[in-house]
């Protein structure tokens, strides 16, 4: 990139990214805090752990029936109205759970809050593709996605303290929860109508020969990809490459949601309070940002994609089964804390690889259907951990479950990546990844 292009993506960067973290830190926040919420209750609407594990993993039966259709829309519509529309109706709802009174209206709402969220998370990573040459996306996605493990860090000692909050105003702890974890989404997306720029050429803070490089230089990029990738929608629906990526991203997304919406009640087994689970929870997380981003950046600066997302995933797959048999809570902790950091260093560089055989209208619907398909791990993995555990009565089996698909991500990872080992760059074209 010349001057003006590298100028540019720093001020993108800087504009760009903490706005967006905050919105997917929100994001992550209201569809997982179900997890705390279900610390108390469960026990008040009387719900077993496969009647939860099922609600908790509705939500994306909903996300994935509208995701490519969301998806679609945004590029349609442009993404600054269609993400404050996302994030305004996904707000309304997730507040709206505080209104749960039954496994009904428990697994009605959670397809409705998968139904409104639809199409944010891959709505923002094509975005991300209209500002940042790919040579820096896993850097950039590392960053941006650090706002899940950073939401976490602070969402469960607040979700903890949530739950303290019961009796107030004639109100349960996790009616609270509900409600003041919904209310920011609501905010944020009338703050995105404002604040968003759909294209380098709208955006006034860049100056004219910013603009004009970095549009040249995304447009190029876009123009190689078309030539050698998928851009068509029936390409980017149907190509055995695209499937393998939603394949590879379903075994991720089992261990990540898996964990997500269990391991509040994997250390509420050793005997703790709410809010001290709540800090506790924040731990794994906390190493999980840092070991992102530094991995993503890493991946850029050694234009290597394949083995940055197979290798993490192997790690989270051995620590998972390394944490079914610790007993002391610290060993317990240290093996979630590298699941976790595996699980999360491996979501950044990943996606880099379909960003780079997409384009056009393909990478509209072809980013949907990865992210669709790979959504649905996480209905599978809080349900299969759920059914799990009340047919043994702990955890063991259902962590073992958990490693064995972050193992066989890995797997098929190396598979997808034999003799494509590149970022598509000027040195190292997209087909390669093919």
């Amino acid at each position: 990139m010349d001057q003006a292009s590298q100028s540019a993506v720093r001020k993108a960067a800087r504009r760009l990214i903490p706005f967006l973290c905050l919105c997917y830190a929100v994001n992550f926040l209201d569809r997982v805090n179900v997890g705390f919420a279900a610390l108390a209750m469960n026990q008040d609407l009387g719900f077993s752990p496969s009647i939860y594990g099922a609600g908790a993993g509705i939500f994306f039966v909903g996300y994935f029936l509208f995701e490519i259709p969301s998806n679609l829309a945004l590029k349609k519509f442009g993404a600054r109205i269609w993400i404050a529309r996302i994030m305004i109706s996904w707000g309304l709802v997730a507040t709206a759970m505080a209104l749960v009174h039954s496994e009904t209206s428990f697994y009605v709402m959670r397809f409705l809050l998968g139904v409104a969220e639809a199409g944010f998370f891959p709505g923002i990573i094509l975005y991300l593709t209209y500002w940042f040459p790919a040579a820096e996306r896993a850097r950039i996605v590392s960053l941006f996605m650090a706002a899940v493990p950073l939401a976490t860090v602070v969402g469960g000692p607040v979700s903890g303290a949530l739950l303290e909050l019961h009796g107030l105003g004639g109100l349960k702890g996790w009616h609270w929860l509900f409600i003041i974890e919904g209310l920011p989404a609501i905010l944020l997306g009338m703050v995105a109508l404002k604040f968003l720029d759909d294209r380098p050429e709208q955006a006034a803070w860049l100056t004219p020969a910013e603009r004009k490089a970095l549009a040249e230089t995304l447009a190029a990029e876009a123009k190689v990809t078309r030539e050698t990738g998928y851009a068509g929608l029936s390409q980017a629906l149907t190509r055995p490459r695209v499937l393998v990526l939603g394949l590879i991203y379903f075994c991720i997304v089992v261990g990540l949601y898996g964990i997500g919406f269990w391991m509040p009640q994997v250390i509420q087994t050793l005997g703790l309070n709410p809010l001290r689970i709540g800090f506790l929870t924040a731990v794994p997380y906390l190493f999980a940002a840092i070991a992102m981003v530094l991995w993503g950046a890493r991946s850029d600066r050694t234009r290597e994609r394949i083995w940055h997302v197979a290798l993490p995933l192997l790690l989270g797959g051995a620590a998972f089964a390394w944490s079914a048999f610790t007993g002391p809570l610290w060993l317990t902790m240290v093996a979630l804390t590298l699941a976790t950091v595996g699980i999360y260093a491996a979501i950044g560089t990943f996606w880099s690889l379909p960003t780079a055989i997409l384009a056009g209208t393909g990478a509209a619907a072809g980013l949907a259907l990865v992210n669709s398909m790979g959504n649905l791990g996480g209905f599978a993995g809080p349900s299969i951990v759920g059914v799990t555990k009340q047919a043994t009565g702990s955890f063991t089996a259902a962590l073992l479950f958990l490693a064995g698909a972050l193992a066989l991500g890995a797997v098929i990872t190396l598979l997808f990546g034999r003799g494509a080992h590149r970022v598509a760059t000027p040195r190292a074209r997209p087909q390669d990844l093919r």
